[in-house]
């Protein structure tokens, strides 16, 4: 059987690898594992801190949904909303991008941005679309991933290019944060933030100014309230300014500049300037050398007020600074002592004397007479300023002062004068016999009435009398027509008659006047 083997099938003994391959398909998880880690690996590597912020709300805040944005761009996204232990504010926990490490500081603020309509206009339109998002002002500062956000937008963006400056003023009226800054009508700039000055004595604004506006804010620039309408008197009738309507509906202030003033008097940022109350009182001239004297009135100054301007022949040189009331407690008098600061400057002097100075100009113009005196600026309001003039030979009479301040006499005002003197002319008046004197002419009145009854009768009875002249003058015309002519008893008879005429013509002329005159019986006959 040997015989039938093929030779080239003969058997030979196996040789055996026992080194074990691996198989392919293990390759599949090798590489997603590998792809997965490098993928944890890229996502930690490239995610951004973890950051909280606290909100007094979450309105139109959504979780996985809401957005963090700088410059419209997304630098993270509200990753969870939860409710504070105080019950009374959130905690939003947002995922920020890598890049975003660098703004998260702790001068970094946040706020909700929300659709917004004020009288700087609209904002937050887009949100009405895509939503509320979260903005970011970065500053610089430390590092920090907690923070407090705000109630409302910050007023000044943070690309916006200009510089900061602060206003000095007593009276804050309705400015508020947002308030605009305009220069010749046109919106510039705006108010920042507003605090109370560390003695109280004012108010200090901070306002941002945009570039390129801000250059115009110089050493002698000038900042005024501007309520978007001033009404004003003149000798050429009535002005009338109106500014911006965002300054008529919720005030503004404005600002001019000098055209004395150069490009090189610029000034630096956080410049303090004081802040006016008006326009009118932006354009008057400030002087800083000032003496101070004591004006005592002994009447009352109700009307003056701190501020009042004191007038010189009706020119301005000074204004009223404080209003005291002093009581002797010896005497037990009463006097108004009123401060007043005269600002020499205003004055021009001729012929000036080297070593004089503003005080002996003051003592010199007392010595020729000058006194004070309060009078009404405007009968409509009773305001009252202080009048200065020259009143030669007359009296001087000085207090005792203790203000050590020089005293500058004073002298009555004259509408006072004019009421005192009607007063005391009344007084008299309460004190004639008044009540004596009605009944007195409730008697002659009587008694004129009872004449004017006699005149009366009086001319009926004359009447009557010429009557019976008038028949007895007929009848005597009649008997003559019968005597003999010639005789005495006819010569006689009209002699008689000649007297009647002339008496009944007396008595007619008598009655006629009294008919046209009747008071004549009372007042006699008027002289021609």
């Amino acid at each position: 059987m040997n015989d039938f083997i093929d030779p080239a099938y003969e058997a030979t003994d196996a040789v055996i690898n026992k080194q074990r391959e691996l198989p392919f398909i293990w390759l599949l998880p090798l590489c997603a594992l590998l792809i997965s880690g490098w993928l944890i690996y890229k996502t930690l590597s490239e995610k951004g801190p973890q950051i909280t912020i606290t909100f007094s709300s979450a309105d139109g805040l959504e979780i996985d949904k809401t957005k963090i944005k700088y410059l419209d761009v997304e630098i993270g996204k509200v990753s969870d909303i939860v409710i504070n232990k105080d019950l009374k504010t959130i905690s939003v926990t947002a995922q920020m991008h890598k890049d975003s490490s660098d703004y998260l500081t702790e001068n970094t603020q946040f706020w909700v941005v929300r659709p917004q309509i004020g009288l700087s206009g609209i904002s937050g339109l887009g949100t009405l679309m895509s939503g509320n998002y979260i903005a970011i002002k970065p500053e610089k500062g430390k590092k920090e991933d907690h923070f407090t956000g705000l109630n409302l937008p910050p007023v000044l963006k943070s690309n916006a290019q200009g510089k900061k400056f602060i206003l000095e003023t007593t009276n804050i009226g309705s400015m508020r944060s947002g308030t605009p800054i305009n220069f010749h009508g046109i919106a510039v700039g705006e108010v920042l933030e507003y605090e109370l000055a560390k003695n109280a004595d004012n108010i200090k604004l901070t306002i941002f100014v945009n570039a390129p506006y801000e250059q115009f804010i110089r050493a002698n620039t000038r900042f005024w309230i501007d309520s978007g309408i001033n009404l004003s008197a003149g000798a050429d009738g009535f002005k009338l300014r109106t500014g911006p309507l965002s300054a008529l509906l919720g005030g503004g202030i404005a600002f001019r500049t000098s055209t004395d003033d150069k490009a090189e008097d610029i000034v630096p940022e956080n410049t303090s300037f004081q802040l006016f109350d008006d326009y009118d009182q932006s354009t008057q001239i400030i002087y800083h050398r000032t003496v101070k004297v004591v004006m005592y009135f002994d009447e009352s100054v109700r009307g003056l007020t701190m501020g009042a301007p004191v007038l010189l022949r009706g020119i301005p040189v000074g204004k009223v600074t404080d209003i005291k009331l002093e009581i002797n407690a010896k005497t037990a008098e009463i006097h108004t002592p009123v401060i007043v600061e005269i600002e020499p400057d205003r004055i021009v002097v001729v012929n000036k004397q080297d070593n004089i100075t503003p005080k002996d100009n003051i003592e010199q113009l007392i010595g020729k007479g000058m006194q004070a005196q309060l009078q009404t600026g405007s009968l409509l309001t009773g305001q009252l300023f202080v009048a200065l003039n020259l009143f030669p030979n007359s009296k001087i009479a000085l207090h005792s002062n203790n203000t050590g301040y020089p005293e500058f006499p004073t002298r009555p005002n004259p509408l006072n004068q004019i009421v005192n003197s009607a007063q005391t002319i009344m007084d008299k008046i309460s004190k004639l016999p008044l009540e004596t004197m009605t009944a007195e002419i409730n008697k002659t009145l009587a008694s004129l009435q009872n004449t004017s009854k006699a005149a009366t009768t009086t001319l009926v009875t004359a009447n009557g009398t010429i009557g019976t002249l008038d028949k007895t003058m007929t009848s005597a015309q009649k008997v003559l027509t019968t005597l003999e002519p010639g005789s005495t008893t006819q010569y006689e008879l009209n002699q008689l008659l000649q007297e009647l005429t002339q008496s009944v013509n007396s008595v007619k002329q008598l009655t006629d006047y009294l008919q046209e005159h009747p008071d004549s019986l009372i007042r006699g006959k008027k002289e021609n």
